[in-house]
């Protein structure tokens, strides 16, 4: 019945310390084996990925697809062919950076290949160091030498998470009717183009590869994965996803992040056992 599944990575799919635990791995090589899409639906980009891409056996593989930035990018594994990119104007970016500023936050500016941070923190630094993730570290404020490059989002951290959300009304003179605003990790916010979000990006690929949206499982556990579950034919939340996730979706797993969702998932729903 399901032919296609997108999963968000950290917090989902990957444990505590970013890694695929073995029930994971095995259960989504079994799924893949028999023709079924694993698609990693994530927030970081492409080129921070690929240590995952690799433990699953996706890496530079035809036909095999990721949906990066929260949906701005669609890249086929094979040599990192970028599909589709929605990324944000210049000028946007610089408005959402130099906002920052004057902010408790750490701030994040991705381009396709990279991501700039400036006021790193140590929390953020180690995160960054088990995930394996490459960074430039600004020591400057400001993102002019960027003005070229293609921008896919911009993100805050702090780990007050209402802080964070506080910030939104004073936003809004740059959000409103521009970009699309979402929480994740609880950690971030993050801001995307207007229109772009992991739900769309997941109908437009099932789109590319005739398959129909029914046939899509959707697998996350935070803000930025809602546009995703509510698209997805069947909707499924992580056991430690935050309460507003589990209220909109189909199934909640038992496992949480580290326990292995994902084989859950699969067990249940693509390659019952008998008895389920």
């Amino acid at each position: 019945m399901y032919r296609l599944i997108a999963s968000d990575l950290d917090e989902t799919l990957l444990n505590d310390e970013h890694q695929i635990c073995e029930a994971n791995r095995q259960a989504i090589k079994e799924a893949t084996a028999r023709g079924i899409k694993f698609v990693p639906a994530t927030g970081r980009g492409y080129t921070s990925i690929t240590n995952v891409l690799e433990a699953l056996d996706l890496k530079d593989k035809e036909n095999e697809y990721v949906l990066s930035f929260n949906g701005c990018a669609l890249t086929e594994n094979k040599g990192n062919r970028l599909l589709a990119f929605e990324g944000l104007d210049f000028d946007i970016a610089r408005q959402l950076f130099e906002f920052g500023l004057n902010r408790d936050v750490c701030i994040h500016v991705y381009t396709l290949d990279d991501v700039y941070v400036y006021r790193f923190n140590d929390d953020e630094r180690e995160r960054f160091h088990r995930q394996g993730t490459h960074y430039t570290e600004l020591r400057e404020p400001s993102i002019a030498h960027l003005k070229d490059e293609p921008i896919a989002k911009v993100l805050y951290e702090n780990l007050d998470v209402p802080y964070l959300m506080s910030l939104a009304e004073e936003m809004l003179p740059i959000t409103e009717g521009r970009l699309c605003v979402s929480y994740s990790s609880n950690r971030y916010v993050e801001f995307n183009r207007l229109g772009v979000d992991k739900g769309t990006a997941l109908l437009k690929l099932a789109s590319l590869l005739d398959i129909a949206p029914e046939e899509t499982i959707a697998v996350g556990d935070n803000f930025n994965d809602l546009a995703m579950l509510e698209k997805a034919g069947l909707s499924v939340a992580a056991g430690n996803a935050v309460p507003e996730v589990k209220a909109v979706c189909d199934y909640v797993c038992q496992a949480t992040h580290n326990d292995g969702v994902l084989a859950e998932v699969i067990e249940r729903f693509v390659m019952p056992k008998k008895g389920l």
